[in-house]
């Protein structure tokens, strides 16, 4: 009889706390301007987890083995920053105008909230996307240790230490807009002593 009370008890404490959040979420409006509280982050990423199948979660990287070659980081690196990169930022910080306007804004993936995922975790998200967030599905590319979305899990690893000149190079690798390559030719142009040309579309920036 007193087990049962307390659980009566602990169900009416999670009714009316799940009521009175509610009642906020109503109150302040459901913006994705504001950032999601920690009760929020935790039930997210906790179902987030209860999502991902066990034998996916166990699932090894194909290329652990290799995972610090050049050849497996430079691959991954270069599909990170052309297809990554717009949301996560090419440093992995998420610190971009796409992935802080997020709701949830995009994580910073050197961090342990990622890092500690594990291989199988990490190429399930990167597959499946994360439902009600800006994660998209991005679909099994392959099999085995051709499938580039192991590179990118073993570039994900790579992120604490990625180095100033890797920056540099996914700069060039990075999707460019008409306006960003017609302002590239504007400077080459004038690097070469040509007059730049007059198009407003590439000296303005939204």
């Amino acid at each position: 009889m007193k087990c049962c009370r307390i659980a009566s008890l602990v169900l009416l404490a999670i009714v009316v706390g799940a009521a009175a959040y509610g009642a906020g979420l109503i109150r302040s409006g459901f913006s994705a301007l504001t950032p999601p509280s920690r009760l929020e982050t935790i039930i997210a990423r906790t179902m987030r987890r209860m999502a991902i199948p066990s034998a996916a979660s166990k699932q090894r990287n194909p290329l652990a083995e290799s995972a610090e070659t050049p050849n497996v980081i430079a691959a991954g690196r270069a599909h990170w920053a052309d297809h990554c990169a717009t949301c996560h930022g090419n440093d992995g910080s998420g610190l971009t105008q796409i992935g802080q306007n997020l709701y949830p804004k995009s994580p910073d993936m050197r961090l342990s909230a990622t890092q500690n995922l594990s291989d199988g975790e990490l190429y399930y998200i990167i597959v499946n996307g994360v439902r009600l967030t800006g994660m998209p599905a991005w679909g099994a590319a392959g099999t085995g240790e051709a499938d580039e979305n192991w590179y990118l899990v073993s570039f994900i690893r790579h992120l604490p230490r990625i180095t100033p000149e890797e920056l540099d190079e996914m700069k060039r690798l990075n999707p460019k807009t008409e306006a960003d390559r017609a302002e590239e030719q504007q400077e080459e142009e004038f690097l070469k002593g040509g007059e730049p040309s007059q198009n407003p579309e590439a000296t303005h920036h939204h």
